[in-house]
């Protein structure tokens, strides 16, 4: 199947690259079929390597791949060509230095600013935006939260991704704003929270969202929905100006 991208839809300055992938395009096969990109969901790591190099043919270096582990720790971009490094975001004030995280129904947050010399990329399930994550990449950013703009990628959308009540009281400050009742569990949008997160934040230029990996089993791999299974990336990077 041909490699498919999403390529990320705002208004960010013309260096600024930034982009999700889906699941077509690689060699994976199973539960992992095709382009799998996630070293830790029990697909063949051998498999998952000539997916990655798919991928590099596209980048101007290899990404920066993070052990996630959905906490809120962010790492800035060391360059070079370093292994895995524990954390849930990302930042790069140098051009070529791909950022990326692995998803599969968690939300990806793209972020850069308006003059096109700070990108960064968070990793936001409900655990990292409930306990700040993205609060923490903006701040990691050291630019006004005016002069950022966001792009959310594919995540699991707010018709389908079912929560108890529980994870509706980790979020105080936007209860019952991204949620809506269902019998006794409420439906969580995590796009709406993202956006309230960000403007809590003074951030306001938020694109994207509108996707349902979960709904999407052609293009998306979701763990709620089936699972095992693999995971997309979403990269962001400067070009040199």
């Amino acid at each position: 199947m041909k490699l498919q991208l999403i390529s990320a839809d705002w208004n960010a300055p013309s260096n600024v690259r930034a982009l999700s992938t889906t699941r077509a395009g690689g060699v994976s096969t199973g539960a992992w079929t095709d382009f799998n990109l996630g070293l830790r969901c029990g697909d063949d790591e051998s498999s998952v390597e000539k997916n990655r190099a798919i991928l590099g043919k596209l980048l101007p270096d290899h990404p920066q791949w993070l052990h996630q582990v959905h906490g809120t720790q962010v790492v800035q971009h060391g360059g070079g060509h370093r292994p895995e490094i524990e954390g849930d975001a990302l930042i790069s004030f140098l051009p070529g230095q791909v950022c990326a995280v692995l998803t599969a129904d968690c939300l990806p947050v793209i972020f850069c600013n308006r003059a096109g010399d700070r990108v960064g990329i968070a990793h936001a399930g409900w655990r990292g935006l409930a306990n700040g994550i993205l609060s923490k990449t903006i701040d990691a950013l050291d630019e006004d939260p005016d002069q950022l703009m966001v792009w959310l990628g594919p995540a699991i959308g707010p018709e389908v991704y079912e929560v108890g009540m529980d994870v509706t009281e980790a979020f105080p400050r936007e209860f019952p704003s991204g949620f809506s009742a269902r019998g006794d569990r409420w439906l969580m949008d995590l796009y709406a929270l993202a956006r309230l997160k960000l403007e809590s934040s003074g951030v306001y230029n938020v694109s994207g969202g509108g996707f349902c990996t979960f709904s999407d089993p052609q293009r998306f791999f979701s763990f709620r929905r089936d699972g095992v299974s693999g995971r997309m990336a979403s990269l962001v990077w400067l070009d040199p100006v």
